[in-house]
């Protein structure tokens, strides 16, 4: 500049940048925006090259760089562009906080969590990927612990594990806080150990012929399977000529008549070894997962129990 006193003043940099005096000043007394000169009267003036530093702490503040990181950067120690990745990294985990933290509340909102409650989905909420995981690896290594039946529910527990993204869905944390519940519950562990999985088709009815069984299991399966692909609600009227139908043949195979006593055999059979929680333990694991829900491979059981009771002529089991 020729010996020429640079041509901003404080107040001058103030207005071109929109930074405080106050701000301005702290920044030259901490050295991150030093006096290019002073006036003969002892006033801070600066330079152009001051006037771009300035405008450059002010962009990296307000992406939220931290001082110590803007002075690496001013002394190029980093490059713009490091910092710049790094935030952005950062940036990315706040943004999945957030959306985690916003699904949490309209799962708090919609549940009418009680105080306890929400402190408890919180934190469940909060955990790591890592300690998630080893909520279900401790629910899994009790069970192995257990009668020497629980070790094919370990079996089957293993091979679909619930992994919950880092940018659930709604449902998806739900059924998150729900199956963190669900296992942490000592008595559904005896149950998932007698029950992981559907029984065999062999083993549903047990006292039958094995010709008949492999006439009539597929065939309710299938009847099954095509009520719930069409929607039908297992208390609705729609399921009353599923029910007759299968009814029908279970009579014909069998030779006895179509009763209330065969549709009680029929109902205390299907509930037999199947356990309504563990298969909403599996619902949760594939919602958490985002897995589809294949209706063929959904269990008969309960659809058929419940469209059984629903007719009226079968009384509630009492077991």
């Amino acid at each position: 500049m020729n010996g020429a006193t640079p041509p901003h003043s404080i107040g001058d940099l103030s207005a071109r940048t929109g930074v405080s005096v106050r701000t301005i000043r702290f920044y030259s007394d901490t050295g991150l925006l030093p006096p290019t000169d002073r006036t003969p009267a002892g006033y801070r003036r600066y330079d152009d090259a001051a006037l771009g530093r300035l405008h450059l702490i002010g962009v990296l503040r307000e992406l939220g760089v931290d001082l110590t990181t803007v002075r690496r950067v001013l002394d190029g120690g980093l490059s713009v562009a490091e910092v710049a990745a790094a935030h952005a990294d950062a940036t990315a985990l706040q943004i999945r906080a957030l959306r985690l933290r916003h699904s949490m509340l309209r799962l708090v909102a919609r549940r009418g969590s009680s105080p306890e409650e929400t402190v408890l989905m919180h934190r469940l909420t909060r955990l790591t990927s890592d300690e998630r995981q080893r909520v279900v690896a401790d629910f899994i290594t009790a069970l192995e612990a257990g009668p020497p039946q629980a070790r094919e529910a370990v079996a089957a527990l293993r091979t679909a594990l619930p992994e919950l993204p880092d940018e659930p869905s709604d449902a998806q944390l739900a059924a998150w806080v729900e199956l963190a519940e669900l296992v942490a519950d000592d008595g559904f562990r005896g149950r998932m150990a007698r029950t992981a999985l559907p029984p065999a088709d062999e083993d549903v009815l047990p006292e039958v012929a094995p010709e008949a069984v492999a006439e009539l299991i597929p065939f309710v399966r299938r009847t099954v399977a095509g009520a719930r692909a069409a929607g039908i609600d297992p208390e609705g009227d729609e399921a009353t000529p599923v029910v007759d139908a299968v009814v029908a043949r279970f009579a014909a195979v069998l030779g006895r008549p179509d009763g209330p006593e065969l549709r009680e055999w029929m109902a205390e059979r299907f509930e037999a070894g199947h356990d309504p929680l563990v298969e909403r333990y599996w619902r949760l694991v594939w919602t958490v997962n985002d897995w589809q829900v294949v209706p063929g491979h959904l269990p008969f059981q309960p659809w058929m129990v419940q469209a059984l009771r629903r007719s009226g002529r079968v009384s509630p089991s009492r077991r």
